[in-house]
């Protein structure tokens, strides 16, 4: 039996959708603590699964296991009128690549299948083996600038140092670049990140039918958890929130100084 976290919306209040968080590299479903909160006090049914595990040698089993792991999880936030929808995945740095390879293939999809993806942090198809420098500090900044989650990955046992110089997959890093999914998709990705490609997001953000890049300044590699966490929640916020009303813009600016 699989672990989850869920984070639940104030008493009372009806749930506007079902949102599953898949980890990346080295990360454990605590890392999401915070931004879970965030979205649950928005009165969205929030689960966190744990990071999947990218085979080098059978990628497409990896993506099998992680199908299953995704349709077990959502069937079972369902209340006994069904999932409520929209359900949206959002994935961080190697389950953003796994997520984009999974659903941007050939796949048919299933009655679990989601409404929408919120893709942060996808490394690029240059990064390379090393980038996060060897030692825990380093990787620390590649991650982060934020001190609370630089201290929530460093105080937690069970987060694994040294991750991101694990290679994923090029297969599967290919088939995210080259997807052809049809689902509205919020790309995010911070300006700070050096394991981004920004031409390779760019051209992906274009091919895609139903595609937003959103772009975090100042922001490094943990895009979901740095010091901007606060307007990143409300980026994904509007996103779930325009997916609700056939992507229609809720707001919009006739007048401003800045």
């Amino acid at each position: 039996m699989h672990r989850y976290t869920d984070h639940h919306g104030p008493e009372g209040l009806l749930v506007r959708g079902t949102i599953l968080v898949v980890p990346g590299r080295g990360e454990t479903r605590a890392t999401y603590a915070r931004f879970g909160g965030r979205l649950a006090a928005d009165a969205y049914r929030v689960r966190v699964i744990d990071p999947p595990s990218l085979d080098a040698v059978d990628p497409a089993a990896s993506l099998t296991e992680l199908e299953a792991r995704l349709a077990e999880a959502v069937e079972d936030t369902a209340p006994k009128d069904g999932v409520v929808r929209p359900v949206v995945l959002v994935g961080a740095d190697a389950g953003a690549v796994a997520l984009a390879a999974l659903l941007g293939g050939a796949r048919t999809p299933a009655a679990w299948w989601p409404d929408a993806l919120v893709l942060a942090g996808l490394p690029g198809p240059s990064a390379k083996p090393g980038a996060a420098g060897g030692t825990w500090d380093a990787e620390l900044d590649v991650r982060t600038a934020c001190p609370t989650h630089r201290g929530r990955l460093t105080q937690d046992p069970e987060v694994r140092r040294g991750s991101l110089d694990d290679v994923v997959p090029d297969s599967l890093v290919g088939a995210a670049y080259d997807s052809e999914s049809p689902l509205p998709t919020l790309l995010l990705v911070g300006d700070a990140d050096p394991l981004a490609d920004d031409e390779a997001l760019a051209s992906l953000a274009k091919s895609l039918p139903l595609a937003r890049l959103s772009v975090v300044h100042g922001a490094h590699h943990d895009v979901l958890n740095d010091l901007q966490h606060r307007s990143v929640a409300a980026e994904v916020v509007g996103f779930l929130e325009a997916l609700r009303g056939d992507l229609r813009p809720l707001i919009s600016v006739r007048s401003s100084a800045w």
